[in-house]
């Protein structure tokens, strides 16, 4: 008995190893292909990078000299071996455009964005999740006609138009918030840059005048960006809502007396968790990468506005590391997300 214990457990050892195993290969091959497409395609645009240092009126010899210095004379193939051999130890090299190790610019304007995109993801699952429950329990009556409409409007107003609006009647007319940035010139500085989200830090700190003015600079593009996070959210809700409504347990469940509210919030609810877990990470993910414009309309110094600053400069150092972190949050979330699935389903284990 105990030999066949014995090999069961190292059954399931071998079979972990191997998932284990099977993850960092698939999760390696994704990064290095990433990494791949972004630095050929870097390579191959009309832009010169060697330009954007030394200016068009350069000297030929300066040129060729920087452009040496840069590496930017031998094959591609070599230039990329020599980069991927830069990562591994950590080093994104130089950004052209700040002269700073790219990894420190990265570090400075990441968690501008996770501030934001985590405070619109939060706004998009308090809202999103009830009001598509809402539009399945009633469906094709008035709160599921209103679901529709919130959600057609966010699929389909482009967003800086959006935030634009919003400057103009929150911030311009009404006064209700904040303007563009993070903070106002007079509090900056006051709070030191620990977690590098100024709301966290600011609470530690116990400057709640920061705290305060840094709130009302962040609720309006997180709103706005929140939005389009409840529409997808509600949406995606509502239809794995209805599938379930529609399955026997729910019907016999309705006709043994239960409540209506135990049905849809206990039962059919426990059985979409699994769903919405990916739905939500994948939106999380989406405004992590995808608040460019958000970013560039209220001037906030997030991770998508330095890719874009970057890009239009030619700084492919700082383009090539702000892809491989984007890439790197994907994974991560997309681990976090089996890691729940074993949590909420325990057919998953």
């Amino acid at each position: 008995m105990a030999l066949a214990a014995g090999g069961l457990g190292d059954g399931r050892a071998a079979r972990g190893a191997s998932r284990l195993a099977s993850f960092a290969l698939q999760v390696t091959l994704t990064l290095l292909g990433l990494l791949a497409v972004t630095f050929f395609i870097g390579r191959v645009v009309p832009i010169d990078p060697v330009l954007a240092v030394v200016g068009d009126q350069a000297p030929r010899d300066v040129y060729e000299a920087v452009r040496r210095e840069l590496g930017l004379d031998q094959p591609l193939w070599t230039q990329f071996a020599i980069y991927v051999g830069q990562v591994l130890r950590g080093d994104f090299g130089t950004s052209l455009v700040t002269n700073r190790p790219v990894t420190e610019d990265i570090a400075r304007v990441f968690p501008a964005t996770l501030e934001l995109a985590t405070l619109a993801t939060i706004i998009g699952v308090a809202l999103g999740v009830p009001m598509g429950i809402a539009g399945a329990v009633w469906q094709d009556r008035w709160p599921d006609q209103i679901v529709r409409v919130i959600g057609l409007v966010g699929y389909s107003v482009p967003i800086f138009w959006l935030g634009i609006v919003g400057l103009l009647v929150f911030y311009g007319i009404l006064g209700w918030v904040e303007g563009p940035g993070r903070l106002g010139v007079f509090f900056e500085g006051i709070v030191d840059d620990v977690t590098g989200v100024i709301l966290i830090d600011s609470a530690l700190a116990g400057e709640w005048e920061v705290f305060r003015n840094a709130l009302g600079h962040v609720i309006l593009p997180s709103a706005v960006l929140g939005y389009f996070s409840v529409a997808y959210i509600a949406r995606m809700t509502r239809s794995f809502m209805l599938e379930q409504l529609s399955q026997e347990y729910v019907v016999t469940a309705r006709a043994k007396g239960m409540s209506e509210a135990r049905v849809v919030w206990v039962h059919a609810m426990r059985n979409i968790a699994v769903q919405l877990v990916t739905v939500i990470a994948l939106s999380y993910a989406r405004l992590l990468e995808g608040a460019v414009l958000t970013e560039t309309v209220f001037a906030w110094p997030g991770l998508g506005r330095y890719l874009t600053t970057a890009l239009l400069a030619a700084d492919m150092n700082a383009v090539l590391g702000g892809t491989i972190v984007v890439g790197l949050v994907f994974v991560g979330i997309n681990l976090l997300s089996d890691l729940l699935y074993k949590l909420l389903d325990p057919r998953a284990r």
